[in-house]
């Protein structure tokens, strides 16, 4: 019921969410797919947290770990924190909280303090949701905002069309062929043409 929730709250956030009910498949998928950042509860079945923890920072993996213990869990609190996690949520969750942890983790791995994007003209608030371009309100579907966050986070780097779509689809998601086209031609009629530049061969980027 909790891990429902979760990914429910997640994905009304505009996050791409894949849920991993057991420890060997949060392993797995650690291991062959690259994320963001995860959510890792340290009493999973079959293998526990610690263990998905140690994992992966064994195969030297820097993905931002939020663990989540009981309340009164302390001495395992400190023991993930030892093992490698960036920071903890206790249980049960208060839900404003664990977003807030979330969006200051995304922020440390993307180098960045402040907590808005702002960039040539556009303002990207990632806590409220709203975007502005030249101070002016813009709307944004869910998808442009998962995709111009992506790009805005790091500006300057190229990324692929398979990097975009694993910001916009969690497991078994039905993903078109030109989704990520659509949204950047979304965005480039909302925003500026010159916003999002096409890389030939390799992907998007919004120019530094």
């Amino acid at each position: 019921m909790i891990g429902e929730a979760v990914r429910d709250l997640l994905r009304a956030e505009h996050y791409a969410v894949d849920w991993a009910t057991d420890g060997d498949m949060a392993d797995t998928a650690l291991v062959t797919q690259q994320y963001d950042l995860v959510l890792l509860d340290l009493g999973l079945p079959r293998r526990d947290g610690l263990a998905v923890l140690r994992g992966l920072r064994a195969r030297k993996d820097r993905t931002p770990v939020l663990i989540a213990t009981a309340r009164d869990g302390v001495a395992q609190r400190v023991e993930g924190l030892d093992a490698g996690a960036d920071d903890y949520v206790l249980k049960p969750y208060d839900m404003d909280e664990l977003l807030a942890r979330i969006r200051a983790l995304l922020r440390r791995a993307a180098g960045r303090a402040e907590p808005v994007y702002e960039h040539q003209g556009v303002t990207l608030n990632p806590g409220t949701r709203e975007a502005a371009v030249q101070g002016q309100p813009v709307q944004l579907s869910a998808r442009e905002w998962a995709v111009l966050e992506a790009l805005l986070a790091r500006p300057g780097m190229v990324l692929s069309r398979q990097q975009l779509e694993d910001k916009l689809y969690g497991w078994g998601d039905e993903v078109s062929s030109n989704a990520v086209e659509v949204y950047i031609h979304g965005l480039r009629k909302k925003l500026g043409a010159q916003l999002v530049l096409n890389v030939r061969g390799l992907g998007y980027m919004v120019p530094k």
